[in-house]
């Protein structure tokens, strides 16, 4: 059945008994409010609608923006909790009993008159799903795309007007809101993501104690809302830019299923060698840890979501941000990166990446093939330095020494001699035979010597957790 759209959705709000509250917006004008008031019957539902665009009346409302910045996730927290908490105080007991009070709040950087600039903003909504029961948050941020002002405001109140709806209709359901949220937005061939891009959304409050908020944010990424998330060292969902913002960057791809100590020597000796080339400290270089899609879906199209978890858990607790993209190839990757930080950046490559990387048939459908690629992969302050394996007979590959397909070994000396692809220096021999497709079923089968395989925290929360399959014991 067709998802009712945006005026529809907002008619039923308005025709709702017990839903009321305030809508307030910065940045983009009073679109999701203006949905509600021309469906009709906005009465029935709207206390406040308030757009407080000086700086100076904003802040007289709600406190000075931490840090100077409007759009951000803790001036939204901000706009919340004082209109959700102006609800309560002025109306509770002097409206019908069975009324939700609800509080919507956006903080948005739009297309401006005379300047382009990142276009993105914070949105939330604070409410009750019972009568007089406790608040529940629903936050999110999103990336507008349209090309024109006009475009991203009307993209902002409906995407709006589906969260209102979503959050009082579907939160029983978080997976269909969160694919709710781009119904009616379609101008292209996947919905809604040609216009808007939902890089990270938080559940909060009792209705929403058993929601995994890692598992909420992979979610997006499968229904076409974005094209990557990511999580800091506590665990935690991070909205990507809050975390890369003017950073150096230093990237490591794989699947790490399970992180072995060869993963470790790659953080460890990539990060020495980043540092060096940025002449910065290594305390300066932030550490990601990236999986793509490919590699979490790896059983057809479904995700394992224990496997995943497990593989988050032990990155993080390794001090590392973790990536999950739908970036397969290395350029795109790069310019997700660069999109938040002009810092350098720095990719580890194993010798199966850096064979994968020089394979023209990797770039067929690019129109200007593997030299596009490059351009787009090397364009500025961007290094690849390759960790070293081994050959058939056991000797060592380096870049130094690696031998390309042929047809590409030209660019190859191109790139290696330019300083682009670097040899990674100071890898611990000891441990490139580490191979997890070994090391994976050893630990199910709690086989002898593979905790010597992951680093130590590892192999304590493998065992402790039961993770990656690992036989718990049962107790006595």
């Amino acid at each position: 059945m067709e998802a009712p759209g945006a005026l529809q959705k907002a008619l039923a709000v308005n025709l709702h008994p017990a839903q009321y509250g305030s809508i307030v917006e910065i940045g983009a004008g009073q679109e999701t409010a203006r949905y509600f008031f021309r469906a009709g019957g906005a009465a029935g539902t709207v206390a406040k609608t308030m757009s407080a665009y000086d700086m100076a009346f904003s802040d007289a409302i709600y406190g000075r923006a931490p840090g100077g910045r409007y759009v951000s996730r803790p001036r939204l927290e901000r706009m919340l909790e004082h209109e959700y908490g102006l609800l309560i105080e002025r109306l509770e007991g002097r409206r019908e009993t069975e009324t939700t009070f609800f509080a919507y709040a956006a903080t948005v950087a739009a297309q401006g008159y005379k300047h382009r600039s990142e276009c993105h903003g914070w949105l939330g909504v604070r409410l009750q799903l019972v009568p007089a029961g406790p608040p529940n948050d629903i936050v999110l941020h999103v990336r507008m795309l349209d090309e024109d002002a006009r475009a991203q405001q009307e993209a902002l109140g409906i995407l709006g007007v589906n969260l209102i709806y979503g959050a009082f209709n579907l939160s029983a359901s978080p997976e269909k809101l969160i694919e709710s949220l781009a119904d009616d937005l379609s101008g292209g061939a996947i919905a809604g993501s040609d216009r808007i891009e939902i890089d990270m959304i938080e559940f909060n409050g009792p209705a929403f104690a058993q929601c995994e908020s890692r598992l909420l944010n992979l979610h997006l990424i499968r229904s076409w809302l974005t094209r990557a998330i990511m999580f800091n060292p506590e665990g935690h969902v991070v909205q990507p830019g809050e975390a890369l913002r003017r950073k150096d960057v230093l990237a490591v791809r794989s699947n790490f299923r399970p992180v072995t100590r060869r993963h470790e020597d790659m953080f460890r000796a990539g990060i020495a060698a980043f540092a060096t080339q940025t002449g910065g400290e290594r305390e300066d270089v932030l550490p990601v840890a990236e999986m793509t899609m490919a590699t979490v879906m790896e059983d057809g199209d479904q995700v394992n979501n224990a496997d995943f978890l497990a593989r988050v858990d032990t990155l993080t607790a390794l001090g590392y941000h973790v990536l999950v993209s739908d970036y397969l190839r290395y350029f795109r990757l790069r310019a997700f990166l660069r999109r938040y930080t002009q810092g350098c950046i720095g990719i580890v490559a194993r010798l199966d990446n850096l064979r994968d990387i020089f394979s023209p048939e990797f770039y067929s459908d690019l129109e200007g093939g593997i030299l596009e690629a490059f351009g787009r992969l090397f364009c500025d302050k961007t290094w690849m330095y390759v960790y070293p394996g081994r050959a058939a007979d056991g000797s060592l590959v380096t870049a130094d020494n690696f031998d390309p397909n042929p047809a590409v070994h030209h660019i190859y000396r191109h790139l290696y001699e330019g300083g682009q692809i670097l040899a990674l220096a100071g890898a611990n021999e000891a441990v490139l035979d580490i191979d997890w497709r070994q090391v994976l079923p050893a630990l199910r089968a709690d086989a002898p010597g593979w905790a010597r395989q992951v680093p130590p925290v590892v192999a304590e929360l493998i065992r402790n957790r039961g993770l990656f399959g690992f036989p718990r014991k049962e107790g006595p």
